[in-house]
């Protein structure tokens, strides 16, 4: 079974109702960890973590010292180290994802299958007290995937998986997948990059910055850059960026 369309999912907006969540603002500081000793001491008011890494525990701490929470969630490829790992069907598991160990591409229009268990990694962002929910790799139509995904499929997905977020309360982030952002800023509520500035494409996420919608960015510290050359072109498009090494330490350098 492919995916159902957007309207027979009960497409809707977060400008169709009035939002009763916590959304970053262009103000938001931030920081990301998902490997070594989570450091709480880190100045920023908000937290990207790992779901199944984070305890609910953590998440309380961070929320008593003013910080909030983002959930990260990996909607577009199978990962073998997760505790849901078994849940996939083998039809639904493609091709390796070039370059990380262990990880394999995700046949998305299969909704009726990987829908249940995006459905229960959101509802374990939302019982650990997380406020967002980034979803990663939901550009897969654009990767040899091994399956034969077009636009509209992948639209149709990141759709449906922002409509399950919001239905549970929380924000919901687009991670990359800057080529549908003219047709995905109606459903997101904001926007995480990696590496645009060094790549050259942020323009590309012009649709969310219009709208007046915080997009976040990592660049990354083991490729030729500094700092310097990318800060004032973040700062001239409201663009909160970081400076991170890549195994997402708690390492992070800000422009000044």
């Amino acid at each position: 079974m492919s995916a159902c369309s957007a309207s027979q999912q009960g497409a809707r907006t977060p400008e169709a109702e009035a939002t009763s969540y916590w959304v970053p603002s262009s103000k938001t500081s931030w920081q990301i960890q998902f490997s070594g000793e989570l450091d709480t001491s880190i100045d920023a008011d908000l937290y990207d973590l790992d779901a199944f890494d984070t305890e609910a525990s953590v998440v309380a701490r961070l929320h008593s010292l003013g910080h909030k929470a983002i959930c990260y969630v990996n909607a577009g490829s199978w990962e073998d180290w997760r505790p849901d790992r078994d849940q996939f069907l083998d039809s639904d598991i493609g091709n390796l994802y070039s370059g990380w160990a262990g990880e394999k591409w995700l046949d998305i229009r299969r909704i009726d299958s990987l829908g249940p268990i995006m459905q229960a990694r959101l509802d374990l962002c939302k019982q650990k007290g997380f406020d967002a929910v980034e979803f990663d790799n939901v550009n897969g139509y654009l990767n040899d995937t091994g399956f034969p995904l077009s636009y509209r499929d992948q639209l149709e997905y990141n759709i449906w998986l922002a409509n399950e977020t919001h239905q549970r309360g929380l924000a919901v982030g687009l991670k990359n997948d800057s080529e549908q952002a003219g047709d995905l800023w109606p459903y997101f509520d904001f926007a995480i990059v990696e590496s645009c500035f060094t790549q050259g494409w942020c323009d590309q996420m012009r649709p969310f910055l219009d709208q007046g919608k915080t997009v976040l960015a990592i660049e990354y510290t083991d490729v030729d850059v500094t700092l310097e050359q990318f800060c004032p072109q973040a700062q001239a498009m409201q663009i909160k960026v970081i400076f991170k090494h890549r195994e997402l330490d708690a390492y992070r350098e800000l422009c000044r």
